[in-house]
């Protein structure tokens, strides 16, 4: 009997202290919620440089014929002799005066030459209908003026050399009144050819 007693109370201690921790047990049929994962945070870090330089296009050789670098005798980059000429004839954009060559204004930003314009042996032609009506007739009646200039000399040395003879006198007259209304003809053609063409209003002219 003495036996029996302290193992009957070592049985009930035994079955209070499972009781209590069977009952500190979370119960299976309660999901236990899962613990949120933090996102990440990615921070960008912009590095500070220099701001990049925007690109010019810059040609190699201009349409006159000057390309870029020191002129030079015997080079590629020589002035050509007419090139003030010719930069005003296909770069009117850059001014009527003269520029300096090495600036190199006629090949920055690959500009590109007058499409109206074009720069030969005779000078600047033009496309435009009125420019070109009136670079021709300068051209023609300049030639007409020179000739006229020419007989006005001629006749003049015939009344020189006529020694009092009527018919020699008045050919050398006709010759001078001749060369005379030739020289006002080609003075004044231009200024008639633009009232003609004004008045008659052709496209092209102003």
């Amino acid at each position: 009997m003495r036996k029996i007693l302290p193992l009957l109370l070592f049985s009930i201690v035994f079955l209070l202290n499972s009781q209590k921790t069977y009952a500190q047990l979370p119960d299976a049929a309660t999901p236990i919620p899962p613990t949120a994962t933090p996102t990440p945070t990615i921070i960008v870090r912009q590095q500070q440089g220099p701001s990049p330089t925007p690109y010019i296009g810059k040609a190699n050789c201009d349409a006159c014929g000057y390309c870029e670098g020191n002129p030079q005798a015997g080079s590629s980059s020589v002035i050509p002799g007419r090139w003030q000429d010719c930069r005003r004839c296909l770069y009117p954009a850059l001014g009527e005066g003269d520029i300096q060559a090495t600036a190199n204004r006629t090949l920055v930003a690959l500009p590109s030459p007058d499409p109206f314009h074009y720069y030969t042996d005779f000078g600047c032609i033009s496309t435009v209908p009125g420019e070109f009506a009136t670079q021709i007739s300068s051209f023609f009646f300049s030639i007409v003026g020179g000739i006229a200039f020419l007989f006005f000399l001629y006749g003049a040395g015939v009344i020189t050399t006529s020694r009092s003879d009527p018919a020699r006198l008045n050919y050398g007259k006709r010759i001078i009144y001749g060369s005379i209304i030739g020289l006002l003809f080609a003075i004044f053609s231009v200024f008639i050819l633009r009232i003609i063409t004004t008045g008659l209003g052709l496209p092209g002219f102003s």
